[in-house]
């Protein structure tokens, strides 16, 4: 048993035992050529640390030892004392006890931190490399106990043997569950941290497109389209770099053609977007054809262009890839890549929350047509993604 008390500015480690008795610290401390004695495999003292007599008397006297010297607010371990690279500090309202430096089966802690680290160790106080008092009482709460060291034991010890003999009990799927059921580490919450910022950026957004759906008509095509990008680009953040009259190579008409817009990923896939101010009446037609709402020509032909422009990247393959790359050198990063990998498309255009009900299931017919390779959103859709996404982030920022 040891226990710690401090006199003047130092700090006393007291060791007594009953079995053996105290009394071989000293007989390890008298031995020739050794003159050192290991406490509890952690703590190594010779007689310069020694501060107490033998008592020849009481053979179970405690032990006692100078482990540690006030240093401004901290006490500092002399590094030998505890087999470091480095002294080990640890502040003055840390209260000092074993299971600081001992974990279970008189495994020394310190020395498996200072493997890690090229400094000194500091634990408590303002220290600028200090690890704080409750981040290393964490870590001894989770620190290996012996019934977890004998469940991993046996699981490596069946899963050598399972192959040739048939074990008792699923011993490496016994030390899984215990695993699954011990608290794992567990970082800051990103969603919460966020949640404000997050919440702010869809609001701003929401209040934007509704602006712009206001006063349509004051837009010309292109400062829709301009204005529109801003809001997709924020809203699909997997997209880094947009290309306007992107070049593409028509090689079935041996022509050079242009996409409106190319998007391209942070993994440098390609897709293509399509934007149309926002007319009411371009989605599906008033009256029925056989019963069913079918695209008006402003829909199919949209369709139609992104689908070609599809096949274009997709005929043009690596050629297009290197093209592009060539083209747009100085608007990427260095070493970026431009990929062409079954490129996808987006259309967004028109409204329809006046649609009735049999309109909006036919078009939802529609865009699931497409739905592997494009995808078509309305105005209204943009809106209610919003308003979702807005709600999420309102859910978690209370």
């Amino acid at each position: 048993m040891i226990g710690f008390r401090k006199i003047n500015d130092k700090v006393i480690l007291s060791y007594k035992s009953e079995y053996p008795s105290s009394a071989w610290a000293y007989h390890e401390l008298d031995k020739e050529g050794k003159g050192k004695v290991t406490i509890n495999r952690t703590f190594t003292f010779t007689r310069n640390e020694l501060i107490s007599l033998q008592d020849k008397e009481d053979e179970y006297a405690p032990v006692e030892f100078e482990v540690a010297k006030r240093k401004g607010e901290y006490s500092c371990f002399p590094k030998n004392v505890l087999s470091l690279e480095h002294d080990l500090y640890i502040h003055e309202d840390v209260s000092l006890e074993r299971k600081l430096f001992v974990a279970e089966r008189n495994i020394s802690i310190f020395p498996k931190i200072d493997q890690m680290v090229a400094r000194s160790i500091y634990v408590g106080g303002n220290n600028e490399n200090a690890i704080p008092e409750s981040v290393y009482r964490n870590l001894l709460n989770n620190f290996p106990n012996t019934y977890e060291l004998n469940r991993y034991a046996s699981a490596r010890i069946s899963s050598i043997l399972s192959s040739y003999l048939d074990t008792k009990e699923d011993y490496e799927e016994q030390y899984q569950k215990y695993l699954d059921r011990k608290i794992s580490k567990k970082g800051a919450d990103l969603k919460l941290k966020f949640s404000d910022v997050e919440l702010l950026k869809y609001t701003s957004l929401l209040e934007k497109l509704k602006s712009m759906l206001n006063s349509e008509v004051s837009y010309s095509e292109d400062q829709w389209q301009e204005e529109l990008l801003q809001i997709i680009l924020l809203l699909y953040p997997k997209y880094i770099y947009v290309f306007k009259e992107a070049p593409i190579r028509d090689t079935y008409n041996n022509t050079n053609r242009s996409i409106d817009y190319l998007l391209i990923d942070s993994s440098g896939n390609t897709d293509i977007i399509e934007i149309k101010k926002p007319f009411e009446k371009c989605i599906v037609t008033e009256r029925t054809y056989r019963d069913n709402y079918i695209p008006l020509r402003e829909l199919s032909g949209t369709v139609m262009q992104v689908e070609k422009y599809i096949f274009y990247l997709n005929k043009w393959g690596k050629k297009g890839e290197e093209s592009l790359a060539r083209h747009y050198k100085n608007d990427i990063a260095d070493g970026f890549k431009i990929r062409v990998t079954n490129p996808g498309g987006i259309i967004i255009m028109g409204r329809n929350k006046r649609m009735s009900i049999a309109q909006q299931q036919d078009f939802e017919v529609i865009k699931r047509q497409y739905k592997n390779v494009i995808d078509i959103i309305t105005y209204d859709d943009l809106i209610q993604r919003l308003e979702f996404t807005i709600a999420q982030w309102r859910r978690l920022s209370r």
